[in-house]
């Protein structure tokens, strides 16, 4: 890997996940990741929280928000967004409990491309004040605004859309 392509900075977070008995024949319960702390709590993955109103919330695991110099116009755009989010992916997983912290990031377009795997559970969550700042930070300190240039396409060429002799006398 390049060192370009490597992160300046990583945020520790913890994912609080949310499970609702589900009114469905197909499924018992709906899963959707609702916040994340700054930091990485000292809490085993999976620990209960609360339980309330039918709904059980979840510490379900950490993850890492990583921060790359490129990609500080979409950090920004985020923030300016009037509701700044972090990005949660929670992977499908053997055992115990359905679902593992995959991902965690601050770049929407990054988050947009985890919904690919259709078996990922993506949310944007609420990005805290402490992320909030952190990131702010980032940008300020790594943003480079960089001139957008529009490609100019070539010219078509009509004689190379006009029927052509084979040889052979088969068209």
């Amino acid at each position: 890997m390049s060192p370009a392509a490597l992160p300046l900075v990583r945020i520790p977070v913890g994912v609080v996940v949310e499970r609702h008995k589900a009114d469905s024949p197909w499924t018992d319960f709906v899963w959707r990741a609702v916040a994340v702390l700054p930091d990485e709590p000292d809490t085993k993955s999976w620990t209960v929280l609360r339980q309330e109103g039918g709904g059980t919330l979840f510490y379900a695991g950490s993850a890492m928000v990583d921060l790359y110099s490129s990609e500080t116009a979409r950090y920004r755009d985020n923030l300016a967004s009037g509701r700044p989010s972090i990005w949660t992916v929670l992977s499908p997983a053997e055992g115990v409990w359905p679902y593992s912290v995959a991902a965690a990031t601050a770049d929407p377009a990054e988050g947009e491309a985890f919904t690919e795997a259709g078996a990922n559970l993506v949310e944007a969550v609420p990005m805290s004040d402490v992320l909030r700042e952190q990131i702010e930070s980032f940008v300020a300190e790594h943003h480079v605004e960089r001139e957008f240039f529009k490609r100019k396409r070539r010219q078509a060429d009509p004689e190379a859309l006009a029927r052509r002799q084979h040889e052979g006398g088969h068209e």
